[in-house]
């Protein structure tokens, strides 16, 4: 029986090359140029999905790592004539400049605010224990692993605290 992994919905068998990333194999064999390759070694972020809800770098993994697993890329998030909320909210909030990190700041976000939601602590968090805000200063500690060169943090920041629902300060 061939191994397989769900991505965005879709059944696809694992490459028999037992050498190939989850990223290349995302960008490669389907097609799904969405995802990113930025730096190859898991410093920049361009590279995030989300696997069984948990956000990872795709560059760091192997697809064969990933049998019965669910993948979701930011093809899997939205469309451009169905963006997703924290899509649409880049867009209102200018989170982006040149683009090219924005798929992999999605992905993270999308993640991180399930984390969030989920009571989930972070270095920045004020309590182990309790509910977790997404206070600028906690988004920032969260999203510290998806680097944007053209410096639009502040626009991303903002559009995940829209998300989120919290007010700006």
């Amino acid at each position: 029986m061939a191994e397989t992994m769900t991505v965005n919905g879709s059944e696809h068998p694992i490459p028999d090359d037992p050498r190939v990333t989850l990223l290349d194999f995302l960008r490669h064999d389907l097609g799904l140029n969405g995802t990113k390759k930025g730096c190859d070694h898991g410093q920049c972020g361009a590279c995030t999905v989300i696997v069984n809800g948990i956000r990872i770098n795709s560059c760091l993994t192997l697809a064969a790592m990933h049998d019965g697993d669910r993948v979701t890329t930011i093809e899997g998030l939205g469309t451009p004539d169905a963006p997703s909320e924290l899509q649409r909210a880049f867009v209102e909030h200018d989170g982006y400049q040149c683009g090219y990190c924005t798929p992999g700041q999605i992905c993270s976000a999308t993640a991180m605010l399930d984390e969030i939601a989920n009571g989930w602590p972070s270095d920045a968090s004020n309590d182990l224990e309790g509910p977790v805000e997404a206070s600028g200063e906690e988004i920032r500690e969260r999203m510290s692993g998806n680097l944007c060169r053209c410096g639009a943090y502040a626009n991303i920041v903002a559009a995940i605290r829209d998300v989120a629902g919290e007010a700006e300060t």
